[in-house]
């Protein structure tokens, strides 16, 4: 490693070792006047830094970005103003157990272009819960404007007397400096959303992490939907802010009797089915079959930009792209994930193969992440429900903000979604601030009948088998 980096990362890390000391000295409601302080001064400001957002990165529209600041700076703050973070979180007279929070230490927030001041909001709100120092790591696209968000929750987290450099930001990123803080001794967690080789870099520091795999949301929908209100609501996912967030529908997939109807609808509401030819104009546009990913320069681009720049003649006022599809993997690039207004549908003969074509999705770079399904059939949202791998599985809702959570259910509002083993994650969970706490626990010595009766003999006898055993135990209890 280079001496200029390794000094580099020394610094920050040095900061927030000191940060980290003080942090872990603070009282709950010491720590709970940091958070509201930063998530007041969020709030104020959710216009302005969404503004920046969308010049500086380009991607969706400001006024949506406006919301995700308010779910990051409100939703999450009214989440998590309650709970107990710091000392005894719980004493259990009867088993002798109490809790006590104690923060990780040292956190490093990675930052996606998608979605950046409101992740930092979120990031950092999360962690100084947990009485944890914060060092936010921007995309390179986006650096300006998580800067100023960083900045202007630090000066508002010092005037309610928080530690010095509890946060940090960098305002220039390089590979090797981001893997250099990622592998640094003194980091205790990575909280990793981005692309997915960022989040593998990560998992591969030797740092623990919270990272979020990819999503590539299939929704399903059934023929006891209301078809009118489930193109409604998947509109409204997908058109926020141009598609941005990843739990985003990709693909509609529908059963033949209801096909019709579906179409129907999508067009009537805004949507353009591509023929054949578009399909292949949209396909080179949208995806790079060289990395396997989207394109960047169609992320957060509305249906018309993308349209144009295809060279495709869609009608006036087209808000969503779809092309029908007849197979998920290589061969059919828009069955990939696409964080655009691009959406690939597929019709299917009955429930069993529909079902199955969301699993194909659902695996195909989306394992562990979310499902959308529309039915107002119980037996069927729980059959489905059962064969999907998925950490959230939302049912007439838009995946989009139904995923995020605190809008449409009960979740935790998170910018960071687990994806679960299958996703090459530790955790399924909207990430919050409890994930962001070790719990030590003092264990009390308590009387136990079945211990006091415990026959060491009775497992010495080889004669016994386990149902002797077990009913020998049983008597002495």
């Amino acid at each position: 490693m280079d001496a200029s980096v390794r000094e580099f990362a020394d610094g920050i890390m040095g900061r927030a070792a000191q940060a980290a000391a003080v942090f872990a000295q603070l009282g709950q409601r010491e720590t709970d006047r940091i958070v509201e302080a930063v998530h007041t001064v969020a709030l104020t400001q959710r216009v302005r830094l969404a503004k920046l957002a969308h010049e500086e990165t380009g991607m969706g529209k400001w006024q949506d970005k406006v919301i995700k600041n308010v779910v990051a700076a409100q939703l999450v703050y009214d989440d998590i103003k309650d709970l107990k973070t710091a000392g005894i979180i719980s004493d259990d007279v009867t088993s002798g157990i109490t809790e006590i929070a104690q923060p990780v230490g040292p956190i490093l927030a990675v930052i996606p272009v998608t979605n950046p001041t409101s992740t930092v909001i979120f990031k950092i709100l999360i962690s100084l819960k947990a009485r944890n120092p914060v060092i936010i790591c921007p995309s390179g696209k986006a650096k300006r404007c998580c800067a100023e968000t960083a900045r202007i929750c630090y000066e508002a987290a010092l005037a309610a007397e928080a530690p010095e450099d509890c946060i940090q930001w960098l305002n220039e990123t390089s590979r090797e400096q981001t893997q250099a803080l990622m592998s640094h001794p003194g980091l205790a967690l990575i909280l990793a959303t981005g692309g997915t080789g960022l989040v593998k870099s990560a998992y591969s520091s030797g740092t623990p992490t919270l990272g979020v795999g990819a999503g590539n949301v299939p929704v399903f929908i059934d023929t006891s939907a209301d078809i009118p209100f489930a193109v409604q609501q998947i509109l409204t996912s997908k058109l926020f802010d141009y598609g941005t967030i990843c739990a985003s529908e990709q693909a509609v997939v529908v059963e033949a009797r209801s096909a019709d109807a579906v179409r129907a609808e999508f067009e009537r509401q805004g949507g353009y089915f591509l023929s054949k030819e578009e399909t292949a104009k949209l396909e080179k546009v949208a995806f790079d079959p060289a990395k396997g990913a989207m394109r960047p320069d169609v992320v957060g681009q509305s249906a018309a930009v993308i349209a144009q720049k295809a060279g495709i003649a869609a009608p006036a006022g087209v808000q969503l792209l779809l092309a029908p599809q007849t197979g998920v993997g290589e061969k059919y690039p828009l069955s990939a994930e696409i964080l655009a207004p691009i959406l690939a549908f597929y019709v299917e003969d009955n429930f069993n193969d529909a079902v199955n074509r969301c699993i194909d999705l659902n695996f195909y770079g989306g394992i562990g992440h979310t499902v959308s399904l529309y039915s107002n059939d119980e037996a069927r949202i729980r059959e489905f429900a059962l064969l999907m791998n998925a950490g959230r599985i939302v049912v007439n809702t838009p995946s989009s903000q139904g995923a995020v959570g605190g809008i449409y259910n009960q979740l935790s509002p998170s910018f960071t979604l687990g994806c679960g083993t299958g996703g090459k994650n530790i955790t399924t969970d909207n990430v919050t601030a409890r994930h962001l706490v070790n719990i030590q626990r003092i264990a009390r010595r308590r009387e136990n009948r079945r211990l006091m009766r415990f026959d060491t003999a009775l497992y010495l006898d080889e004669s016994l088998d386990a149902q002797a055993i077990e009913k020998q135990f049983n008597r002495n209890c």
